[in-house]
């Protein structure tokens, strides 16, 4: 009996020349070609919390193969660690496969976390909350401009602001959020522009009792959440003998050092990389 290989040999991978080409430009040339599953080892430090459910996947596979290839880095012990691609990697096993179709890339750890990252980003079954660290990743690490992110990706800048802008909510809250199945971005977006944390955490209680979207922006709009709206805390630096002075308002009454510290630290990226132009 054959060996069940990861690829028919009437197929095409999902992964184009141009996908290839692409990332052999900027990280260095690449190998494509089948690997023993044996010889594949997954990454433990991969971005991705979760696999989910892998029936749909595992029965594509065993329909038609493998067509998107695995992307992996080898390693010192002569074995290949999967930078993206750990569910076709899973479900390959699944469905008994003995070897996958594959992309090598000759990487450090650094650029490979980059490519699984932005790999990852592409897909659409995301959490918001996971999609929002990524792009926060790619910014902090790896020193994307939200701009840059947004070309990337393929979408627009202000749906990576919007998208970074959910990491407002506390984690304490996202949990709350994940743990109730709320996971409409429009909704979150809503939860995370009211920016006091118990405001967020009674707009998650109402959603959770049925309210919509819509509901949470018209008791915005009417300041009807229950409780007095907070008031803003403003930030005020004014150096001695200075010609300038700098004023941050928070859309919320309490504010963290951290918190500051990351804002100012936004605003000069934005100036820095011309995201953020000087009124006159």
């Amino acid at each position: 009996m054959s060996k069940r290989r990861g690829l028919p040999a009437e197929s095409h991978m999902k992964h184009d020349a141009h996908f290839v080409d692409s990332l052999s430009e900027r990280f260095g040339a690449s190998i494509g070609r089948n690997i023993p599953i044996e010889d594949i080892e997954t990454n433990p430090e991969q971005p991705r919390r979760s696999v989910g459910d892998l029936t749909e996947l595992r029965m594509s596979i065993e329909s038609k193969g493998v067509l998107e290839p695995l992307l992996v880095q080898p390693t010192s012990e002569g074995r290949f660690r999967i930078i993206a691609g750990e569910r076709r990697f899973r479900a390959a096993m699944e469905a008994g496969l003995s070897e996958v179709p594959c992309i090598e890339l000759d990487v450090p750890e650094n650029e490979a976390m980059e490519i699984a990252l932005i790999e990852n980003l592409h897909r659409r079954d995301l959490h918001p909350f996971e999609e929002a660290m990524g792009y926060s990743v790619l910014a902090e690490t790896h020193g994307y401009t939200q701009q840059q992110i947004a070309a990337t990706i393929g979408k627009s800048r202000v749906s990576i602001t919007e998208s970074l802008s959910l990491l407002q909510i506390p984690e304490k809250l996202r949990d709350k959020c994940r743990r109730a199945d709320i996971d409409a971005r429009s909704v979150l977006l809503e939860i995370a522009r009211l920016g006091d944390p118990h405001q967020m955490e009674e707009a998650i209680a109402q959603v959770v009792s049925g309210s919509t979207r819509d509901d949470l922006r018209e008791q915005k709009k009417s300041g009807a959440t229950g409780k007095p709206k907070a008031k803003a805390f403003t930030f005020v630096f004014r150096p001695k003998d200075g010609p300038f002075k700098i004023n941050v308002s928070f859309q919320k009454s309490r504010v963290q050092r951290d918190e500051l510290i990351d804002a100012l630290k936004q605003v000069l990226r934005q100036l820095e990389s011309g995201e953020l132009p000087l009124k006159r």
